[in-house]
């Protein structure tokens, strides 16, 4: 294992994660220039029948957002439960389908944890500091991206280098004893380029267990980010290209205590984990450009450990690995092709699985104001055998302000290796079970989105429904059994308008209704969630943005429900000069008493203070 992570940490690639989506971005005015690079055709934010929001570098760096889990928060439909800051365990959902079911991407490379229950990715660790783009691809997109992708994707693309040679430094301190810093280095050339960066936190925390049910041990934190970029330009538009993101994290945890709100208390507990995800990939046109051909190899791997009073009590390592050719072939204007063959390995705790897959992409423009998609895929796992799953959608754009979008797809998500593989011994069972099948989604979306003419305002809705069938949950009876069915409806809601040309007022909104084949609200899901902010920047060195975050209340895991609550944000920045900034944010300005896990408290009024310096 040792040497096959030192291989792709000294080479890994950078993909242009593939795949069909909408834009709904936070100002973009010229929104027909806006690519989605995720789509395997790479079509503009008009073109594109799918929902995704797109959040840029510029987004994390004028909200002051520190992990991923809150950036990924802004887009309206997903919603976010951690049980404690600083490390707790940390998952996205995507309009109702849970966290396991949403596909992560960095770097083009899917970096779900094979070792866990449900093979889901914990948000709590990732930095944005390294992070250019996040696009959140909402519904079924298994035509695309195979298994996992059953309620969704995220795909995370670092940062590249800019021209020329330079870097940054930045350190900030704040509340709770919390030290966050880095560094950067890059050089971009004709030849070639590269990024070397830094980054490394540590706090004291505040307690994982609600400090208001007496708990007032802190739960520290300690994290070190590496990345890495490079490319080299080989010529006649070839390029090889590669990516590797590293984290070693050591976050403390609260015990489970029996009568307990939540069943959890103070406690002398550690988490320890290091994660790496890397690729490397050669680019290569033919044909004077109409033909792109893209080879890529993907590793990701993800070791645990957890301690107990200094003991070691669990541990658990998984790796992932990832071959994926891609051809994209521009036939002419009105018809565009993307194809290609990909293997995906996985390991965990001595088991291996695998699953050999083909895709085909079709685009169709009969006329320039519609863009028609097609696309198959079939997948066929070593244990379950095959899959075959389709998506269409369509964009009209009847004028230059306007714009229509619709989309059908279907999803799969095979057993994880710990489902297929788990024995319930105090089940009275002597093996797995042997019936286990892949879960399926089937969902459509349709929505409208209307910009002005002057670019100043825009606006836009979404419907959407989705299916999920033969869910997998624990069973007395066979173990992991697919006894689950679950209908998620809902709408989705933005709008932006610039007051004057240095203010903008911009929001999203989400109603979710989610529901078991029982009837029954699924837990841990709010059916009223969105965001209000309002961007300051005028002429000068200094710009401020304002994020006021509701969440509904929610249903407990023990029937109880959990009180909605709304949070307000403030981050500023100063520019002393062209190369130095100093930037300051103020969380949960109100001092809001809340919880997104029962039993788990959230930091009340906090804030930071930190220079940076461009060279």
């Amino acid at each position: 294992m040792f040497h096959r992570t030192a291989l792709l940490s000294a080479a890994a690639l950078n993909l242009i994660a593939p795949f069909n989506a909408a834009a709904e971005t936070y100002a973009a005015p010229e929104r027909d220039t806006i690519i989605v690079r995720g789509s395997r055709l790479s079509q503009t934010a008009t073109e594109v029948g799918s929902s995704v929001t797109i959040i840029t570098a510029q987004d994390l760096e004028e909200l002051g957002f520190d992990f991923a889990l809150d950036a990924v928060a802004a887009a309206p439909g997903v919603t976010i439960n951690s049980n404690g800051a600083f490390g707790g365990q940390a998952s996205v959902r995507i309009r109702g389908a849970s966290s396991e079911q949403t596909l992560v991407l960095i770097d083009g490379v899917p970096v779900n944890d094979p070792s866990s229950p449900g093979g889901g990715f914990n948000f709590a660790r990732l930095d944005t500091e390294n992070i250019e783009r996040i696009e959140v691809l909402k519904g079924p997109q298994s035509t695309l991206w195979g298994t996992d992708a059953i309620g969704g994707v995220i795909s995370i693309t670092t940062k590249k280098p800019e021209t020329g040679f330079g870097g940054a430094l930045f350190g900030e301190y704040g509340s709770f004893d919390t030290f966050r810093g880095g560094a950067s280095i890059e050089n971009a050339g004709d030849v070639g380029d590269f990024r070397l960066a830094i980054v490394g936190t540590s706090s004291e925390g505040i307690s994982k267990a609600d400090e208001n049910n007496g708990n007032s041990e802190k739960d520290g934190y300690d994290a070190l980010t590496l990345a890495a970029k490079g490319g080299l330009n080989l010529g006649g538009g070839a390029r090889l290209s590669t990516d590797v993101l590293w984290t070693d994290a050591s976050a403390e945890f609260d015990s489970f205590v029996s009568g307990a709100q939540g069943s959890v208390g103070d406690g002398d507990e550690v988490s320890e984990s290091q994660e790496l995800s890397a690729n490397i990939a050669l680019r290569a046109p033919l044909f004077n450009g109409r033909l792109d051909n893209l080879v890529m190899f993907g590793y990701s791997d993800i070791s645990r450990e957890n301690f107990t009073n200094g003991a070691s009590t669990f541990n658990a390592d998984g790796d992932r690995m990832i071959y994926r050719y891609q051809g994209t072939f521009t036939i002419n204007d009105m018809n565009a092709l993307a194809f290609g063959a990909e293997r995906d390995e996985s390991t965990a705790s001595g088991d291996e699985t695998s699953i050999n897959s083909l895709f085909a992409l079709y685009e169709f423009k009969p006329f320039q104001s519609l863009t028609l998609t097609g696309g198959v895929r079939y997948d066929d796992h070593e244990r379950f055998g095959g899959e075959t799953t389709g998506r269409v959608a369509a964009a009209y754009n009847p004028t230059e302000t306007l714009t229509l979008r619709a989309s059908w797809g279907q999803g799969f998500k095979a057993p994880t290796i710990f489902q297929s593989t788990f024995i319930c011994g105090f089940c009275g069972l002597t093996a797995p079970n042997a019936n286990l099948l892949p879960e399926t989604s089937e969902a459509f979306d349709v929505g409208v989105e209307w910009r002005s003419p002057d670019g100043r305002a825009e606006a836009g809705v979404t419907y959407f429904n989705q299916d999920s069938e033969n869910l997998i949950d624990f069973s007395f009876t066979a173990g992991y059994d697919n006894i689950a069915f679950v209908e998620s409806k809902g709408v989705e809601v933005f709008g932006l308008y610039e007051l004057t040309s240095w203010l903008t007022l911009s929001g999203n909104y989400a109603y979710i209704d989610s529901e078991d084949g029982s009837g029954a609200q699924r837990t841990r899901l709010p059916k009223h969630s969105g965001d209000v902010r309002l961007s300051f920047d005028p002429d000068g060195p200094l710009s401020a943005a304002l994020l006021v975050r509701h969440n509904g209340e929610e249903i407990n895991t023990d029937g109880t429900t959990l009180d909605a609550w709304t949070r307000v944000d403030l981050n500023a920045r100063y520019k002393i000069t062209d190369r130095i900034e100093l930037f300051g944010r103020i969380e949960n300005l109100f001092n809001a008493t809340y919880q997104q896990i029962l039993g788990y408290g959230a930091p009340g009024l906090s804030g930071s203070l930190g220079v940076r310096l461009r060279y």
